[in-house]
């Protein structure tokens, strides 16, 4: 029984190793936060609410996703909407940001993220502006 429970030791502790390490490689190729999904109303005249839904690879207190921004499909800034505490709890996590005043030619525009270490960055979603 005791060569048994030596060899199911080392078995569980074999295999939190491999877990640990799975989760660091998973953290560590993210390297930005990604938006994972947008929903968007229209409200009156051009001004939107946004519903953006963002994956962090948050790891300590110093890096996480702090805020998200609404640009053109070229890159120019609508609005940002910035975080100010981390979401490590909650994962991923939607937030809103709400009266976005878009002018009237644009029919889709861009949601990207940010983290504190490395800036704006990760996977983006565009998104068609709802009656345009």
């Amino acid at each position: 029984m005791k060569c048994c429970a030596g060899t199911l030791v080392v078995a569980v502790t074999i295999a939190m190793v491999g877990i640990t390490s799975a989760q660091t490689k998973s953290s560590e190729s993210q390297k930005y936060p990604d938006v994972v999904d947008v929903k968007v109303k229209a409200r009156d005249g051009n001004r939107f609410d946004f519903d953006v839904t963002v994956s962090s690879p948050y790891d300590t207190p110093q890096r996480y996703a702090d805020a998200f921004r609404v640009m053109s499909v070229a890159g120019l800034l609508y609005a940002e909407r910035v975080l100010l505490h981390d979401h490590a709890d909650e994962q991923p996590f939607t937030r809103d940001l709400q009266g976005v005043s878009i002018p009237p030619g644009v029919r889709a525009v861009v949601v990207q993220g940010r983290d504190q270490k490395f800036g704006y960055g990760g996977k983006t979603v565009q998104v068609a502006l709802p009656g345009r």
